[in-house]
């Protein structure tokens, strides 16, 4: 077994201002591999939820505010601490008013040999 492990991103997911409301709406589609980092970018004009679950509230997100998560970037072996293949995140406004620009863009990346 190799100790040499690859970064590799998967393609950016995002969410378009228009489609983010009170309710939860997923960020793109599910996790294709167990991902070890994501960058969450919120470049809208609102603050957000952002849900693991599409239920509970996890995490806040001001307006133009970003998240970088290291889950196990620094890992060599395939066992650990990861966002699960299948994982999906998903966003919602916080108040009343609106996004009227841009969109959330998630990043995710995986380890490859």
């Amino acid at each position: 077994m190799s100790l040499a492990l690859r970064l590799m991103p998967e393609p950016v997911r995002s969410i378009a201002f228009g489609a983010v409301s009170p309710v939860y709406m997923g960020i793109g589609s599910s996790m294709t591999r167990p991902i070890r980092m994501l960058v969450l970018q919120n470049l809208m004009d609102i603050p957000v939820m952002i849900s693991f679950d599409g239920i509970d509230d996890h995490l806040p997100m001001a307006a133009n505010g970003y998240l970088v998560l290291d889950i196990a970037a620094n890992k060599t072996v395939p066992e650990g601490f990861f966002l699960a293949e299948g994982q999906r995140l998903y966003i919602k406004q916080l108040g009343a008013i609106a996004a009227t620009i841009n969109a959330v863009y998630l990043t995710t990346f995986y380890g490859a040999e």
